[in-house]
C-alpha cells in the first residue's frame, strides 16, 4: 500500500520548510504554504538559486497564520504580527507581476542583514487570484507552478542508485522540497502517471511533471551550493522533451480536507508520463 511518509509545508518561499505529522489542504496547498517571499529592492523575488542562505532561515508560523518568526544561525530571530491588510506592492517572480502586502521594516532589515543584500519579506494578499496551469488548473500562493509538489521514495531510490554508480554520495529528499513524499509504489516516478489521487479527504489532480532547477544542487543544511548533482545525473534519464530534467510531480487541489502521514495514497485515475 502507498501511504503518505512525509509532509512539508513553505511558509516563505526559498526558506527551510516545516514537516509535520498532518496538515490543512487548502486550494493553494498545504496551509501557510509559500504565503510569503522575499524579495528584492525592485520588487523581484529572491530565491535560492542565487541566495542558498534562505535554506538557512526557519520559520514558525502560528495556526491561525497570525503570527510569523524567522530565525537563522548567528542573526537570533525576528518576529512578525502578520499584515494582512496594509498597502500593495508590485512583485515579480518569473517574469509575472503579483501583489504582496509588505511585512514592515524589522523584518526587512533583518533579512537584509542575513542575506547581504536589501530585502523584503511580502504576504499574499486575501484577494490573490492566481490561476496555475497544466493539466488540472488550480491556485497557489508564491509557489513556483502549482499548489503541491508530489515525489516518491521509489524515485529517489533510483537516483541514488545512480548517483553511487558515479561514486556520489545519496541524497535527502529535502534537496527537492516536495510537499508530500510517497512510499509503497514499486516503479520509480509512479507520480509521473497518477491522473487522480485521495489522500485522507482530499483529492489532487495531476498538472505536470516537476522541471527541476539549480536549488536542487543547494546543501538544504549548510545553505551553500553543492553541484553538480542531482542535476547532472538526472540528465542522463530524466531529460524533459519540453527541456529540462524532471523529478517529481505536481499537482493542483480538487477537494480540500485533511491529509497525515500514514494516510493511503490511492490513485483513481492512471495517465502516460509526460517525460
Amino acid at each position: 500500500m502507498a501511504q503518505v511518509t512525509e509532509l512539508s509545508y513553505y511558509p516563505v518561499k526559498g526558506c527551510a520548510g516545516v514537516t509535520v505529522a498532518e496538515a490543512r489542504l487548502t486550494p493553494a496547498g498545504l496551509a501557510h504554504d509559500r504565503s510569503f517571499m522575499v524579495v528584492g529592492a525592485t520588487g523581484r523575488f529572491r530565491s535560492q538559486r542565487r541566495d542558498p542562505r534562505m535554506a538557512l532561515i526557519r520559520p514558525a508560523i502560528s495556526d491561525d497564520g497570525a503570527r510569523l518568526t524567522l530565525t537563522a544561525p548567528g542573526h537570533g530571530a525576528v518576529g512578525v504580527d502578520v499584515d494582512t491588510e496594509g498597502d500593495r506592492r508590485g512583485v515579480e517572480m518569473f517574469g509575472r507581476a503579483y501583489r504582496g502586502i509588505d511585512q514592515g521594516d524589522a523584518v526587512a532589515e533583518w533579512l537584509s542583514d542575513v542575506l547581504g543584500a536589501a530585502s523584503r519579506l511580502v504576504r499574499v494578499p486575501p484577494e490573490h487570484d492566481r490561476v496555475t496551469t497544466g493539466s488540472t488548473p488550480g491556485t497557489a500562493g508564491y509557489a513556483d507552478g502549482t499548489a503541491l509538489l508530489l515525489a516518491s521514495r521509489a524515485s529517489l531510490r533510483l537516483l541514488d542508485r545512480r548517483l553511487a554508480e558515479r561514486g556520489a554520495p545519496p541524497l535527502p529528499m529535502n534537496r527537492f522540497r516536495a510537499n508530500i513524499v510517497v512510499d509503497g509504489w514499486d516503479e520509480p516516478h509512479t507520480e509521473d502517471r497518477a491522473r487522480r489521487i485521495t489522500i485522507g479527504d482530499t483529492d489532487l489532480g495531476y498538472a505536470k511533471i516537476a522541471i527541476r532547477c539549480a536549488v536542487t544542487m543547494v546543501d538544504q543544511g549548510s545553505g551553500r551550493k553543492a553541484g553538480p548533482e542531482p542535476l547532472r545525473t538526472l540528465a542522463g534519464y530524466r531529460r524533459a522533451t519540453g527541456g529540462g530534467v524532471a523529478f517529481g510531480a505536481k499537482f493542483a487541489v480538487l477537494r480540500t480536507g485533511r491529509l497525515a502521514v500514514g494516510d493511503e495514497v490511492a490513485v483513481s485515475e492512471w495517465g502516460a508520463s509526460e517525460l
